[in-house]
């Protein structure tokens, strides 16, 4: 999602500071940026104390573990960024009179009671199990965002990013989307968890890119959410992947995880009606791109070893 947001913001004439620890990023999604004198790297934990030396005039906090994988793994580093790292990213935006966007998520609603959910839904989120290192610090993130424009007048905004996909993800995500589309190209059987009953909403970068890029520009400060409500039971979206891919993979059923959310679709008509945003990608032309992105990757991984003994 970074690398993205940093190339629209490069084409819209913007100097762009990238901040990244890479705990889970990649230098592979920038490579094509760094020769490009407007654009910086700076490798850093945003839980620690961050000084930039120039003139800031937007902050977008988007430095958090995002998939169960990944969160799991690093437990405190997600808590500590949703809170150390919210503090300090807000404490830029107030010294140099900044925006400020907290890239927040569906995951505050957790294993929702409304369906499809809205901005004014509160949530059902198990705060000491499992996933609540993610889904709690997102919503403490959103606590401190609001205290931070309402205590000292800092130009706040919120998105609640629904399940994004497109190229540059990672095949070890650990996310189902990654997880469908390397077990079929690599022809593994595809893991559902459960009867496959449970629904998700795909919505494409390039379309999330947009409706984060104006909900920047705008005077709203409470969140918003952005994502395609084109909502897909995981069994079908397992399909779909397979005669996308034209693979003849079976699928296997394994056990729910713990709180997994059971539906999730959002409802955009805040977006709608502020924003004039509404996804533009359909699920089958997305998808096509993200399986060609990722047949690419899993062919450079083959080609690499063949070269490197050939040159021995």
């Amino acid at each position: 999602m970074g690398s993205h947001l940093c190339e629209r913001f490069l084409a819209n004439g913007h100097d762009v500071v990238c901040v990244d620890n890479l705990i889970t990023g990649s230098l592979g999604n920038i490579d094509h940026l760094r020769d490009n004198p407007r654009f910086t790297l700076v490798r850093h934990d945003i839980s620690q104390h961050l000084e930039i030396d120039k003139a800031v005039d937007n902050v977008l906090h988007f430095a958090s573990p995002a998939s169960p994988v990944d969160y799991l793994r690093h437990p405190i580093q997600t808590l500590k960024v949703g809170s150390l790292g919210t503090h300090n990213t807000l404490g830029l935006a107030k010294l140099h009179k900044a925006r400020f966007l907290l890239a927040s998520t569906s995951e505050v609603y957790g294993d929702p009671e409304q369906h499809p959910q809205r901005e004014d839904y509160w949530g059902h989120v198990n705060p000491i199990g499992v996933r609540g290192v993610y889904d709690e610090a997102k919503r403490f993130a959103e606590a401190m965002v609001m205290a931070y424009h309402r205590s000292h007048g800092v130009d706040t905004h919120i998105v609640r990013i629904f399940n994004t996909y497109g190229e540059r993800m990672r095949l070890d995500d650990g996310r189902v989307l990654p997880n469908f589309m390397g077990q079929a190209l690599r022809g593994e059987s595809l893991t559902v968890y459960g009867d496959g009953s449970q629904t998700r909403s795909f919505c494409y970068v390039s379309d999330l890119v947009e409706g984060i890029e104006r909900m920047l520009f705008t005077n709203f400060h409470e969140p918003v959410n952005l994502g395609n409500p084109d909502e897909v039971t995981i069994l079908e979206f397992a399909k779909e992947i397979l005669q996308l891919s034209a693979g003849k993979n079976q699928i296997e059923y394994k056990p729910l995880p713990q709180d997994d959310p059971r539906v999730r679709k959002p409802d955009i008509t805040r977006a709608r009606k502020l924003l004039g945003w509404e996804p533009r990608v359909n699920r089958h032309d997305g998808l096509k791109r993200t399986l060609a992105y990722f047949q690419g990757k899993l062919q450079a991984r083959v080609i690499s070893p063949s070269k490197s003994s050939s040159a021995n």
